[in-house]
């Protein structure tokens, strides 16, 4: 029955071929994907009462740990674990370094003529070299840096007192904010405000109108023609009064500009850019393009803002969970007593003696990431992630809040635990997990990293040492919900300082 025949070598090829297909290594795949609709993509998933990080850590359940999306017309990919970020930022960080351009950020930066949110580009590449060169004239180790913060703290400690002396409670939100200001400040111009200023008034107010409206993926970046916007309209007002105020500082480092003399990062970029005018080196010749006015001004407004923002909500932060764990407060305090004394303030070189202190920053850093989406990426090429494909101008989101709040990485990822970054007698600083990347990593890691560690260390280290925080009497704890936005914002709260027994009549020395 010829037929018959046919039909059993049919099957037998059939079967051949499928066996074939089972055993030949399988290329890369799409990551799994939200459902989507034309036009809105995957809004309607999206739609919860939750925080962005929250909620994309939610959805590891159903989609698994990298995942992707549309907002609109554009993929986005979610990646919530260690191994996959590691690889877009570090193994892979050229491919992943671009920026994604929104409405928001074009209107914040003059479309992309910053270092935050520029795209990866020989003028981008330039601008960070030089800045970073500029720092690094001030960076750890500069006995110029370290004056300047330890002023800084020095004058907020006179303020506490004083608050105290009164039993005043306080906001220290603006105190905190001034007093990172003019650290920035003293780098970028250099010039600082007193208490009260009316430009540091003016700066604060325009400030969070920006903190409030940019990187949140409204509906304004998803959705370009949908106009007017609230939103946009008070951040262009926003910007309007920011580029004011840097346009009057950079009129006045032009007029009294010299070749001889480097005062701040503002010098630093002029330099850059007369050096480029006249085409006297063949770095700056070849790889300056465009450093125009724009790009000097919005790179240093980068630097300014972003060093503002994310080194007061860190504060903040230290403070919030400090009131929460008294426990953790007299320790520190103990370390400091054993360690530092009281006849001088903490000094930088005192840092491998503070641990506690140390991991107590690192475990605030943590639990509430200043950024918990950094700066979305975008591939330069086509690429993969793991096992994933992943097209050329394809978004991707490493969701930080999720790898630091991971089960699988961290011990009760929720608790606030600063031993964690402790080794097993206390003695000295470890980190528990590869998930930990506070300022991100790769070649778009945070340029203030080491000038933010070093503030932190020395505006804490300093309260500290003088005094005591609590909740005023009759008020609740400081919530520990942040408010989601270009960064997680505790909400407000008030603060008493109490001077700790023997600094009533203690002046302590400056560094």
């Amino acid at each position: 029955m010829p037929w018959v025949l046919c039909l059993c070598m049919f099957v037998l090829v059939g079967l051949a071929l499928s066996a074939l297909l089972k055993m030949a290594p399988r290329g890369p795949q799409e990551p799994p994907c939200l459902p989507a609709l034309p036009l809105i993509g995957s809004l309607l998933s999206l739609h919860s009462s939750d925080p962005p990080h929250v909620l994309f850590k939610e959805l590891q359940r159903k989609y698994g740990q990298t995942y992707s999306l549309m907002m609109g017309s554009h993929s986005v990919i979610i990646v919530n674990q260690h191994i996959h970020a590691k690889e877009v930022l570090l193994k892979k960080g050229k491919t992943f370094a671009g920026r994604p351009r929104t409405v928001t950020t074009d209107t914040l930066t003059r479309d992309g003529k910053d270092i935050a949110f520029g795209d990866y580009s020989p003028t981008w590449r330039f601008h960070r070299k030089i800045v970073h060169g500029a720092l690094c004239m001030f960076g750890e180790g500069s006995a110029s840096i370290e004056k300047i913060i330890c002023a800084e703290a020095h004058s907020l400690c006179s303020i506490l007192s004083e608050a105290s002396a009164v039993g005043l409670a306080l906001d220290l939100s603006p105190e905190l904010t001034r007093a990172v200001t003019n650290v920035i400040c003293s780098l970028c111009f250099n010039s600082s405000y007193c208490r009260g200023d009316p430009e540091f008034e003016t700066m604060l107010n325009y400030s969070q109108g920006i903190v409030d409206t940019v990187a949140k993926d409204s509906l304004v970046d998803i959705f370009p023609w949908i106009f007017p916007n609230a939103d946009l309209q008070l951040l262009k007002q926003c910007v309007s009064v920011r580029d004011q105020l840097l346009q009057r500082k950079y009129d006045e480092h032009k007029a009294d500009y010299s070749d001889h003399v480097q005062r701040d990062l503002l010098d630093a970029l002029l330099r850059a850019q007369r050096s480029t005018e006249n085409n006297n080196t063949a770095e700056f010749g070849t790889e300056a393009v465009g450093l125009s006015d724009d790009h000097l001004l919005m790179t240093v407004g980068d630097i300014f803002g972003a060093g503002v923002e994310t080194t007061t909500t860190v504060l903040k932060w230290a403070v919030a969970y400090l009131i929460h764990h008294p426990q953790t407060q007299r320790q520190i305090q103990e370390e400091l007593d054993s360690k530092v004394g009281s006849e001088r303030s903490p000094q930088l070189s005192d840092r491998g003696n503070l641990p506690y202190l140390e991991a107590t920053i690192r475990e605030v850093l943590r639990i509430r990431p200043v950024a918990p989406l950094l700066i979305p990426h975008v591939a330069l090429s086509d690429t993969s992630i793991g096992e994933f494909s992943v097209r050329k101008g394809t978004r991707v989101i490493i969701n930080l809040w999720s790898l630091h709040h991971d089960n699988k990485e961290w011990t009760n990822p929720e608790l606030f635990d600063p031993g964690r970054f402790l080794n097993s007698d206390g003695s000295g600083l470890m980190i528990p997990s590869p998930s930990y990347l506070p300022f991100g990593a790769g070649i778009r890691v945070c340029l203030g990293e080491s000038l933010a560690k070093m503030e932190l260390f020395l505006f804490l280290s300093s309260v500290l040492q003088r005094f005591t925080l609590s909740v005023p009497p009759g008020h609740c704890l400081p919530s520990l919900e942040g408010k989601f936005g270009v960064v997680l914002q505790p909400p407000k709260y008030r603060v008493n300082a109490t001077l700790r027994p023997g600094w009533e009549t203690n002046s302590c020395q400056m560094c």
